[in-house]
C-alpha cells in the first residue's frame, strides 16, 4: 500500500502554507512530487518530478535535487507495482502536467494546477486538484491559461466520479474562504502533513 503525504498545500508565495508537494513512500521507495526546495528533501528521495519545468520555483528545486544526487523534471517512475506517469493539464503557454499514480488496482491523481479540469482524472480513487481560486477562476494576462476555482473543481470532480477530492494548492482567495469559515460543495481542504492511502 502506497502512502501519499502532503508535503505543502500553498499556492505560489502562499502568505501561509508551504508550496504545494506531494510525497509518495512504498516498499521502501521515496518519490516526491513538486513542492519547494526544502520540502520532503531532508530525507533519502528515489526521484523527484514536477508538473511545470518552467516554473518559478524550479532554480531553487533543482538545486536542492542536484544536492541530493537527482534531477528535476517532467518524467514517469515505477518500480516495486507502483507507477507515476505524466499527463498533460492545460494551464498555461507552455506544456503543463499532472500525475496519474496507479497502484494495486487504485488510481490517484496530482494535479495542482490547471485552467480546466483533465478529463483523464475521471473515475480516480483520490485527487489533488488546483485550489487557488475560490469561486471563479484565475486569467493569467495574456489569455494564456490560468487556474480553475474551486466550485468549478468540486462540480467537475463530482460529475466525473473522483471519489475523494482533496484541495492542495491553496491560493489567497480560497485562504480568505478558509477564514470565512467556508467549505469546498464537494472534496475537503489538504492539510499539511496529512497522510492518504493508496
Amino acid at each position: 500500500m502506497a502512502e501519499l503525504r502532503l508535503a505543502g498545500v500553498g499556492a505560489m508565495n502562499s502568505p501561509r502554507y508551504r508550496p504545494a508537494g506531494l510525497l509518495v513512500t512504498w516498499r521502501g521507495h521515496r518519490v516526491l512530487l513538486d513542492g519547494g526546495d526544502d520540502t520532503g528533501a531532508d530525507e533519502r528521495l528515489d526521484a523527484w518530478l514536477v508538473c511545470d519545468e518552467r516554473a518559478e520555483l524550479m532554480p531553487a528545486i533543482r538545486r536542492t535535487a542536484r544536492a541530493l544526487g537527482l534531477t528535476a523534471s517532467v518524467t514517469d517512475h515505477r518500480a516495486a507495482g507502483l507507477e507515476i506517469e505524466p499527463l498533460p493539464v492545460a494551464h498555461t503557454s507552455h506544456p503543463t502536467y499532472g500525475y496519474l499514480i496507479r497502484a494495486a488496482g487504485a488510481r490517484a491523481v496530482w494535479a495542482p494546477e490547471f485552467w480546466t479540469f483533465p478529463e483523464w482524472a475521471a473515475g480516480a480513487d483520490l485527487m489533488f486538484a488546483d485550489a487557488a481560486g475560490w469561486d471563479r477562476p484565475i486569467r493569467f494576462a495574456g489569455g494564456v491559461g490560468g487556474h480553475a476555482c474551486v466550485h468549478a473543481v468540486a462540480r467537475d470532480a463530482r460529475d466525473r466520479r473522483v471519489g475523494r477530492l482533496v484541495f492542495a494548492h491553496i491560493g489567497r482567495p480560497s485562504i480568505r474562504a478558509i477564514d470565512g469559515g467556508a467549505r469546498p460543495p464537494y472534496g475537503e481542504w489538504g492539510v499539511e502533513g496529512r497522510a492518504y492511502r493508496l
